[in-house]
């Protein structure tokens, strides 16, 4: 599997970790809370699971068990395993709310969903979720993501 395919399945006690493999592109499911049969439907989906449960890791022989409580570590575990290998384009393309695929807008389409200060700042590159209605710009957020995700030894090709 090429690490860019690779879907997540991120348990409960992931959510940071899930928000940024969001953030590098990769599709990455993950809730508060699962139901009973709902881990197994998603993993015969396709989806592997990441999990910081001893009992979940057992029951899914499968799954890529997180030592590190800290994203930092998860991330550079997942990296050494050769998991998340991921090329800068990929980076920022989903929802970091909803998983879903963002898709770019023109300025004009967004000129009344973002601050105005955005627009001063001949600014390109607007993507918007069509699922939670969300609008994501190149600011000064992304670019403390890319410099966190550096600091981490995280670098996209």
């Amino acid at each position: 599997m090429v690490c860019e395919d690779i879907r997540f399945l991120a348990d409960s006690m992931l959510g940071k970790l899930a928000k940024w493999l969001r953030v590098m592109g990769f599709d990455t499911h993950y809730q508060t809370f699962y139901i009973p049969g709902e881990i197994e439907t998603l993993i015969h989906g396709g989806y592997l699971l990441l999990t910081r449960h001893t009992r979940k890791k057992s029951h899914f022989p499968d799954s890529i068990f997180i030592r590190s409580d800290k994203v930092k570590g998860q991330l550079q575990g997942l990296k050494n395993r050769g998991l998340i290998r991921s090329p800068r384009s990929k980076w920022f393309t989903r929802c970091l709310t909803c998983n879903i695929p963002i898709y770019e807008v023109p300025v004009e389409d967004a000129r009344d969903n973002i601050p105005e200060y955005i627009f001063y700042q001949n600014i390109t590159g607007i993507g918007f979720c069509p699922s939670c209605m969300r609008y994501y710009w190149p600011g000064s957020h992304r670019t403390r993501m890319i410099r966190q995700l550096r600091e981490w030894g995280i670098e996209g090709n």
